[in-house]
């Protein structure tokens, strides 16, 4: 059954936030596509899993590019039905779903308040559904996050 995580962005954008999510999935032993349409968000995205734990590198890189297929971390700017790096988690950073996320293992999707009522629309559209098992994340003003409503 896939798993979606809803990520609400209140205090740190998405390139701060995608990194630690990244370090757990890599630390279980998979592989992630992160997919974000603009440039400029993929670029950042791109910073910062090379200097925000500057203790910690997280190996990636980009779509398109001669190692794809290997890189453990893969940013995208669309989602191909089988990721070239054989992803099993998906990361949605750009904050648009795309149904072809259920075909993947766990789905993180992380909006910020400009995308939450697609976010709403898309929890009640999951929540019906027996074949999917979505939760909900926020983020306390110290920076930390738990589950909840």
């Amino acid at each position: 059954m896939p798993r979606v995580d809803f990520y609400r962005l209140t205090r740190d954008p998405v390139e701060r936030v995608l990194p630690a999510v990244a370090t757990r999935v890599l630390a279980n032993g998979d592989r992630l596509l992160v997919v974000a349409g603009p440039a400029m968000q993929r670029q950042a995205i791109d910073e910062a899993l090379w200097t925000l734990q500057p203790a910690s590198f997280l190996p990636h890189g980009a779509a398109g590019s001669p190692d794809e297929a290997i890189e453990p971390i893969l940013i995208a700017g669309t989602l191909a039905a089988v990721p070239p790096n054989r992803a099993t988690h998906l990361a949605l950073a750009d904050g648009e779903w795309r149904e072809e996320a259920l075909g993947f293992e766990r789905t993180f999707l992380f909006f910020d308040n400009s995308r939450i009522d697609d976010a709403r629309a898309l929890w009640r559209a999951l929540a019906v559904r027996e074949d999917v098992d979505n939760r909900f994340w926020k983020q306390d003003e110290n920076g930390r996050w738990s589950e909840g409503p």
